[in-house]
């Protein structure tokens, strides 16, 4: 698996496969053809599906400019290696340069057919099965694990995500009005925040979970500052987690951080044995990742074992299987930011659930990532970030 720096990564929303992929694609492609004077690129499948809606050329022409860019949209042709294809030609004179054809395959990563762009494994073990044996054996704790791996830096890194998952809730707490795209969405982070301090106190944890996870999934849609966790359409639901359990529970930003580690490693499993990536196994790949990823960061924060923690993650996971990824009119908007709130409150479900448990349970984590990975190669191209079909069908 290759580092969890992989799995946090700031920037601008709405969408870290179809906004924060191509831009970095573009800006590497403008590296490489210093000499051009316009480039012409080429959206298949899903991006060019909802690129509209997720500012995919918007992204791409700034990454370029000032140069003259040319957006073709495909979204009838699919490439054989993934839904999310772009193809970039340079030009020169108004002749023919070079040309590079390139995916964004989930979580703001690239990938050409023979594998990742600049990828480096890390880690040597790649399931949750060999590093509950690991951690069993050396009495290690998995932010511990991840220490080993990643060096003491890795607490300097965390702590800048934290720091900007907390500052995106901040803004978002604070920002009202409508957001862009045209389906007349208001904001509803400020006022779920305000109405839940005069109610009696389970209703109110339960709208300050809300507020807290509409907070950051409202700044992603109106292309604020966020971190992928793993994706920036799932970007709500552990920070909306954590910054709960710090209020409430009063958690140091230490423990916070360890949990972020725990968390990243549970992200970093999926997306090295299936794929965060909506377009390739619909929604469960984005907010059934980040309901894993919050539900085990929470069971660590509660003192859990490892084996609690994986139970809570599995539970996470396990209960949004077959979930689509159907945005209307492609934004990252509907059903995506109520979305986020629900995995939230699931996420400590899940957390209360383990909890109270000694751990042992018969479906293990790895069984659920395999089976998410199969249901989403299974699901119609339809539920698969295309906007063709579900909730996006219906609602024009």
């Amino acid at each position: 698996m290759e580092s969890i720096k992989r799995i946090y990564k700031t920037g601008n929303g709405p969408s870290s496969s179809h906004t924060m992929g191509p831009q970095k694609a573009a800006l590497n492609f403008r590296e490489n053809n210093l000499d051009a004077d316009a480039f012409r690129v080429t959206l298949y499948g899903s991006l060019a599906a909802t690129g509209k809606g997720h500012m995919t050329d918007v992204a791409i022409i700034n990454a370029l400019s000032p140069l003259p860019v040319e957006i073709i949209w495909k979204p009838e042709t699919v490439l054989k290696f993934h839904p999310n294809g772009m193809y970039f030609e340079a030009f020169k004179d108004g002749k023919f340069g070079s040309d590079w054809t390139i995916f964004s395959v989930g979580g703001g990563d690239l990938a050409n057919e023979e594998g990742h762009v600049k990828k480096e494994s890390i880690y040597l073990l790649n399931t949750m099965s060999e590093i509950l044996d690991y951690c069993r054996q050396s009495g290690k704790t998995f932010w511990e694990y991840v220490e080993d791996i990643e060096g003491k830096a890795i607490w300097d890194f965390l702590g800048d995500i934290w720091e900007t998952m907390q500052a995106a809730i901040r803004r978002g707490l604070e920002t009202e009005g409508l957001l862009p795209g045209g389906l007349s969405l208001q904001r509803k982070a400020s006022s779920y925040y305000t109405k839940g301090k005069s109610y009696r106190e389970s209703l109110a944890n339960r709208a300050s979970i809300y507020s807290y996870a509409l907070a950051t999934s409202e700044e992603n849609a109106g292309g604020g500052v966020i971190v992928t966790a793993p994706t920036c359409g799932s970007s709500g639901v552990l920070p909306g987690v954590l910054f709960h359990l710090k209020k409430k529970h009063d958690f140091s930003d230490s423990k916070v951080i360890k949990a972020l580690a725990t968390a990243a490693l549970i992200g970093n499993i999926v997306k090295k044995n299936a794929s965060v990536s909506g377009a390739v196994v619909g929604c469960q790949g984005e907010v059934g990742v980040a309901c894993a990823m919050a539900a085990g960061a929470a069971t660590q924060l509660f003192g859990g074992s490892i084996t609690q923690i994986e139970y809570a993650a599995e539970m996470g996971l396990e209960h949004h299987l077959g979930l689509t990824c159907d945005p209307v009119c492609g934004l990252v908007q509907i059903p995506c930011i109520e979305r986020n709130a629900f995995a939230a409150v699931r996420a400590l479900d899940a957390c209360t659930f383990a909890m109270l448990s000694d751990g042992s349970h018969l479906v293990g984590f790895d069984k659920v990532v395999k089976t998410m990975n199969e249901t989403g190669h299974d699901l119609p191209s339809l539920y698969r970030e295309t906007a063709l079909g579900g909730l996006a069908k219906y609602i024009k």
